[in-house]
């Protein structure tokens, strides 16, 4: 196996394919990214030549691709927009060079700075909605073109009216339907063939068409011809800025921003996902360098494209062979091949503009979001909204403010709990989220996960008073999630440790690191430790206050924890809280379905299945619970195929006998098991009565048809298992 300084020489055919794609897809989107920034389409060529070639040299990324894309360009645009330059004047052509300019200086700065570290603060909602908002806003700058009009320029409300205005002032059907074809049948080929470059064939075919028929005499309008050969390479012209650096200055510090926190993420995505070591701070003054030959090619902001880098992951891109690649045959296009240009129809190649927008889409975080964090969902539509009504600039702005403004929010609402004793797994839970963790009578255990800190010392004092009850003993704080403290907490701290005191209230820290205690007495409140009020583990504290195992529970005073008799149905609890029971009915069904493809149905397979699906631990217990869960799952079935099948019928009958072999098992092992077994199947039914009522007399007979073969097979076990049930 031949290798070259760790690169397999078998992938190079395989990424210089890779990269002729890239470049041929590039060829569309990066012409109509630079109609957007106000150049003619041929520099979106240029700036897919030299800057893609010096990324390709300097990056510490092996996939990412880089060159023209939509943020940068949009940002541009607006600057144009702002300016009142016409988009492909002589003035936009001296402009936007300036500006990529100003935006290397920038970065340049920030690789000084390593500014990078920022990232951090900058959240993928803020940033997905910020991204979806720029796609939104260009998508409605261009629709005016897909039926012959010319692009708008401003916010939302500003497009929407220009789009009415050319609507009517000219509609050309004909072009529309060319434009909205394009999208459509790229969006269909990107789902069902997503590795055939599909804008770069529909590039070649509506060019061919238009040589042939000459699209032009139809009212469709034309992309303008453009001679070959290289960009002439110029240093900007920096007496611009003398009297408008206002214009220019902040606004592409706001460019430089986006560039490096869109093109580092992507960078940094990429790269985890195959293991490659990125080095952000060269990454960012490779990020300059690259805009700086963009500038003196007279092209716009260049940057990472998350849509073209996913092609090439389709692709099986291994190396920056592929950007040298995509680079250099960009040379041979504008020196003998720019020819095609002119034969462009600006309708198609609006639509392959718009398809890529399409593709930089984040609702699809938005709709995770919605269910899982409403205040990230709102953030969300937050920037979202800010880029479609202030514009890109203000946008973000309001991104930044966003996410400074989660961030303050997360380290000040720390989670928190208060623990019990779970009969079902070891250590201590919360009684919140498990269903089957309970309190210990006359203590309380509270977590605190988070910096104890000026901000949050307060919640964790009043919630902590809260819990406190009038036959309160002992008071312990699961202070595992406590990394540090301040000045201001541990006063605080000391002060409840003296208010506890004086209510006969033991009070104490447990499970923290070391450093805590550091802190403790360096702030002056050392007194926590010499009193031992502070523990290595939470039993050790409240064995210091008398309370050891077995751990006499809230509800009763007589009834200690009893054996644990289903690790893994708590486990599943643990893992996935309200969902877990919705899980093990996925798991079921899961299960059903690998029974009808396989035929098989016997038990040693159903337990093969079930073991498969575990989180790593499976007894007696777990099994003839989750056989109560399938059961349910093969009546519904059953009633949903109108009918008994054969096959469910048998599964049924295997089932009751497995039922009555673990039950047996269980009671020889652990009678009390056997009693918490019932209990939640008596539970369980009764959500299916509250669920499926027309299928719960099947499931009543179903039980009927198990304590009938109990009785017939064990009346021993029958009996017992009677007496614990009344």
């Amino acid at each position: 196996m031949a290798e070259n300084k760790g690169y397999n020489l078998k992938f190079f055919g395989q990424d210089i394919f890779t990269g002729l794609i890239i470049m041929l897809v590039s060829i569309p989107i990066s012409m109509g990214y630079a109609m957007v920034a106000g150049l003619p389409a041929i520099y979106g060529l240029y700036g897919s030549l030299l800057p893609i070639i010096v990324f390709g040299i300097m990056s510490t990324s092996k996939r990412l691709v880089f060159g023209v894309d939509a943020a940068p360009a949009a940002l541009v645009g607006g600057m144009l927009g702002s300016m009142a330059i016409a988009a492909s004047s002589e003035e936009a052509m001296k402009v936007v060079p300036l500006i990529t300019l100003v935006v290397s200086v920038w970065l340049l700065i920030f690789f000084i700075i390593r500014a990078d570290k920022i990232l951090k603060f900058i959240s993928q909602p803020v940033m997905g909605g910020f991204i979806t908002g720029i796609g939104v806003t260009i998508i409605t700058m261009q629709i005016p073109k897909l039926f012959g009009g010319n692009a708008g320029r401003g916010e939302l409300p500003e497009l929407l009216v220009h789009t009415v205005k050319e609507a009517i002032n000219g509609f050309h059907l004909i072009s529309l339907i060319l434009g909205v074809g394009t999208v459509i049948v790229i969006l269909i080929f990107k789902k069902f063939f997503p590795k055939l470059p599909v804008p770069a064939i529909i590039m070649g075919v509506s060019a061919l068409a238009s040589y042939i028929f000459d699209l032009g005499k139809y009212g469709i309008k034309m992309l303008p011809k453009v001679n070959g050969g290289l960009p002439e390479f110029s240093f900007p012209d920096v007496t611009y800025l003398a009297d408008n650096y206002e214009a220019i200055i902040v606004p592409s510090l706001t460019i430089a921003l986006v560039i490096m926190s869109e093109t580092l993420l992507a960078t940094t995505n990429i790269g985890l996902k195959y293991d490659d070591r990125i080095m952000p701070g060269r990454e960012v003054l490779t990020y300059s360098i690259c805009n700086f030959v963009s500038a003196i090619s007279g092209c716009c902001p260049v940057n990472g494209s998350v849509s073209r880098t996913g092609i090439a992951d389709q692709f099986g891109v291994k190396s920056k062979v592929m950007s040298l690649t995509a680079g250099i045959s960009m040379l041979f296009i504008l020196l003998f091949g720019t020819g095609f240009i002119g034969y462009l129809p600006v309708p198609v190649l609006t639509g392959i503009v718009i398809s890529a927008l399409i593709g930089t889409f984040e609702f699809e975080l938005a709709h995770k979001l919605r269910k899982v964090d409403r205040a990230e969902f709102l953030i969300f539509y937050a920037a979202f909204t800010a880029v479609l009504l202030l514009g890109t600039i203000y946008g973000v702005i309001v991104g930044i403010i966003l996410s400074a403004v989660t961030f303050i929010i997360r380290q000040t609402k720390p989670a928190t709990a208060l623990l019990g004793v779970s009969p079902d797994m070891e250590g201590f839970h919360s009684i919140k989220r498990s269903g089957e963790a309970i309190p210990l009578k006359g203590a309380v255990i509270y977590r605190f996960t988070g910096s104890l800190f000026y901000a949050t010392i307060g919640q964790f004092q009043d919630e902590l008073m809260k819990a406190v009850k009038n036959d309160t003993r002992v008071v312990v704080v699961d202070a595992s999630g406590i990394g540090s403290i301040d000045v201001t907490a541990a006063e605080r701290l000391l002060m409840l440790h003296k208010k506890f005191k004086e209510r006969n209230i033991d009070f104490y820290l447990a499970g923290h690191v070391s450093d805590v205690n550091t802190e403790l007495r360096n702030f002056g409140a050392e007194e926590l430790i010499t009193s031992g009020a502070v523990r290595s583990r939470i039993s050790l504290a409240l064995r210091a206050s008398g309370i050891d195992r077995p751990y006499v529970l809230e509800k009763s005073e007589n009834e200690p924890t009893i054996r644990p008799y289903s690790k893994q149905l708590a486990e599943f609890e643990w893992a996935f809280g309200p969902d877990s029971e919705r899980m093990m009915k996925e798991i079921a069904v899961k299960i059903i379905k690998e029974i009808e493809e396989t035929g098989r149905s016997d038990m040693d397979f159903i337990r093969e299945e079930e073991k498969k699906y575990a989180l790593g631990y499976w007894n007696y217990a777990d099994e003839d619970e989750f056989l109560d869960i399938l059961e349910e799952r093969l009546i519904l079935l059953r009633e949903k195929e109108n009918g008994d099948s054969g096959k469910n019928s048998e599964l049924l009958d295997l089932m009751i006998k497995r039922h009555v072999q673990l039950e047996q098992k269980i009671m020889e092992r652990n009678p009390a098991s056997v009693k918490r077994i019932l209990k939640h199947r008596r539970k369980r039914d009764e959500r299916f009565k509250n669920h499926h009522p027309e299928s719960y007399d099947k499931l009543v007979k179903e039980r009927e048809r198990y304590m009938n073969e109990m009785k017939n097979s064990n009346p021993g076990l029958y009996e017992k298992i009677k007496e614990i049930d009344c």
